[in-house]
């Protein structure tokens, strides 16, 4: 890996409560990450960045400036009519309105900016509150109010950037930034997600657009990972020119979550990203889905250590085993839940056969690029 100095960006507002009862979001994930790595004498002062919120005119680079204004008048009031909801799609079970959604939403866009302008100056930078990738122009989406993937990407565009490439590893279909993007030469995007799945697109690639899907069966284990890895993605890294990279990194493709069926386990999505930086380039990571907050919290901790060249214990801290064994979900069975959760930074690698509908994508993406 290239001699860099990486930034973890991060804000305190994750800790104030969100999305609402019931919401498969509302469990812990970014205050246990920064939690975690302080348990584990990860993360100093000189490492840390704090984001600011992303300003009004900054909003208004992507997203209409009627949008903007509902979700600013919903939050103030504390309510959403009717047609407000069905126009802007705030308010609804998927998006709810809760207090302080406006900060919290454009924070999350502002440490974006703030990750891709220190990513410019020659940093790998860690932003795991990010990654809001169905977020529309003028609506919301997949409980993503703004997309800052998209501004991290114009950031980068705006420091004279001329090959972008986002590279999303969600469970998820990065649907708002391939769309966000496609008519524009300067930005690939990469979208590696279960098949079948919401929102139901990402079925094809369309690389005269720079568009490439990887929609992959269920239960992709870590072989298959990281044949479509090092066979189709990071070659296209190269075949494209990138000079500046976006991953969104969530954590719903790991095994155990409840909203997705893949099977990864963290190890190869750390191998993989430890593999993209090797590329040398200006490099933003971001979060993004992620519903199960043992996994979670284990992956994006693990994923700030690989990136700082921490070494990993055999068994967490006895303090940490308990903040883990303190974490409730209502979505996931007493039963499913993995003792290897509580004790444990790196999961079991899951290798297993590498079946031909994962070779025949590989090659589609060679032949494709």
């Amino acid at each position: 890996m290239p001699n860099i100095v990486p930034y973890f960006v991060g804000s305190e507002i994750y800790r104030k409560p969100a999305f609402g009862f019931n919401h498969p979001l509302n469990i812990v994930r970014h205050a246990a990450v920064l939690d975690l790595l302080q348990m584990l004498g990860w993360l100093d002062k000189e490492s840390f960045r704090a984001s600011q919120p992303a300003t009004v005119e900054q909003l208004l680079e992507f997203h209409s400036r009627a949008y903007v204004r509902a979700l600013q008048y919903a939050n103030a009031t504390g309510k959403v009519e009717p047609d407000v909801r069905e126009r802007y799609q705030v308010g609804t079970f998927e998006n709810p309105l809760f207090e302080g959604l406006f900060e919290r939403a454009s924070m999350t866009v502002g440490g974006s900016i703030l990750a891709a302008e220190l990513a410019g100056r020659g940093h790998v930078v860690f932003h795991p509150s990010g990654g809001t990738h169905h977020g529309r122009a003028d609506r919301a989406s997949g409980f993503c109010y703004f997309n800052d993937p998209v501004f991290a990407i114009l950031t980068f565009l705006k420091q004279g950037r001329q090959r972008v490439m986002y590279l999303d590893f969600d469970a998820h279909h990065g649907d708002g930034v391939e769309d966000a993007f496609m008519n524009d030469g300067r930005v690939t995007t990469v979208s590696l997600h279960e098949a079948g799945r919401w929102p139901f697109s990402g079925t094809r690639s369309r690389p005269e657009a720079g568009i490439y899907n990887l929609p992959v069966p269920r239960g992709l284990n870590d072989s298959e990972f990281e044949l479509l890895v090092g066979e189709a993605l990071l070659p296209l890294v190269d075949a494209t020119c990138a000079d500046a990279l976006v991953l969104c990194c969530g954590a719903d493709c790991l095994a155990g979550d409840p909203l997705s069926q893949m099977a990864l386990s963290n190890v190869t999505l750390w191998e993989a990203v430890d593999r993209v930086i090797a590329k040398g380039l200006p490099t933003v990571i971001l979060g993004g889905g992620g519903y199960n907050p043992w996994t979670v919290t284990r992956y994006w901790a693990g994923m700030w250590g690989r990136i700082s060249g921490q070494t990993f214990p055999d068994r967490l801290p006895v303090e940490a085993t308990e903040y883990l064994r303190a974490m409730e979900c209502d979505l996931i069975d007493e039963d499913d839940v993995d003792e290897a959760w509580f004790i444990t930074l790196a999961d079991r690698p899951n290798h297993g056969p590498i079946r031909n509908e994962i070779r025949s994508l590989a090659t589609c993406l060679k032949d494709a690029a």
